[in-house]
């Protein structure tokens, strides 16, 4: 894949002003942050320009787009981010995919699923990155775990930790309506679905995570701030599933939702 970087001037009074630019900029199509540096697929980035342009106007803040080259971009990333060891033994190479494990919106994610006992359960890991939820599923006794990106080197990065952490994980390139992924999902198919992913994707999908989970089964969701879970619990509430809990590290939030069984 090929990508722009974005070298952007900002400049905030408080945090988590810029918590909320990110986001902002994120829901555009830019998927890594690396101080003021924004790095963007390069389609995105040709579909986006004037989006993108027109929000950095009315922040007043300078900013200058350059593509970049996708070995050299592998080839930054790696070198300055070297193996993650995380709990349970678990250890992640996270080359150019997100998910290192110590992101707050990942770091939730991973102590829920330290406290959860998984045997038996069937579980899908939406927008999987380096396929770090995946593994900690399959570490908590997950029986199947499928794993599914957009990205194909997070799918490549994926398969390779999965392999590290000694796992067997089902790592597909797509999202939940491309074919190789939906025809093979029958409604019903996991008892817990995770999705730490950008807010407006979490609202698009709701349908399917309903549709996906089975009856007692659980979502998931993080990547959001406090100001998206109204949206997030009514979009949930819509589909059939209750909120039983939010989460907070810093302006992270995580929400989970539990699909009622029939009586």
């Amino acid at each position: 894949m090929r990508y722009h970087i974005l070298h952007i001037e900002t400049s905030f009074a408080e945090e988590w002003q810029k918590d909320l630019f990110d986001q902002a900029i994120c829901d555009l199509g830019v998927d890594t942050i690396d101080a003021e540096d924004y790095y963007i697929p390069t389609d995105f980035w040709e579909q986006n320009q004037e989006a993108i342009e027109s929000l950095l106007s009315s922040y007043h803040f300078p900013f200058t787009a350059s593509a970049c080259p996708d070995e050299n971009w592998n080839a930054a990333w790696e070198a300055e981010h070297p193996v993650q060891e995380l709990p349970l033994g678990v250890r992640i190479v996270p080359h150019c995919a997100f998910g290192a494990g110590y992101h707050e919106t990942t770091s939730m994610m991973i102590n829920s699923l330290i406290k959860s006992d998984l045997s038996d359960k069937a579980v899908l890991d939406n927008g999987c990155g380096t396929g770090v939820l995946g593994i900690f599923a399959k570490k908590r006794g997950a029986a199947y775990v499928m794993a599914i990106d957009i990205d194909d080197k997070s799918v490549e990065n994926a398969r390779e930790n999965a392999a590290l952490n000694g796992v067997e994980i089902d790592v597909r390139l797509g999202d939940l309506n491309s074919p190789s992924c939906r025809e093979e999902l029958e409604e019903g198919s996991f008892h817990l679905i995770l999705s730490n992913i950008h807010r407006n994707i979490l609202l698009s999908q709701m349908n399917l995570y309903a549709r996906l989970l089975c009856a007692g089964g659980e979502l998931w969701m993080s990547g959001f701030y406090e100001a998206d879970c109204p949206a997030l619990q009514a979009a949930a509430e819509a589909e059939g599933l209750t909120l039983t809990d939010v989460l907070a590290n810093g302006e992270w939030r995580m929400m989970r939702c539990r699909k009622e069984e029939r009586r």
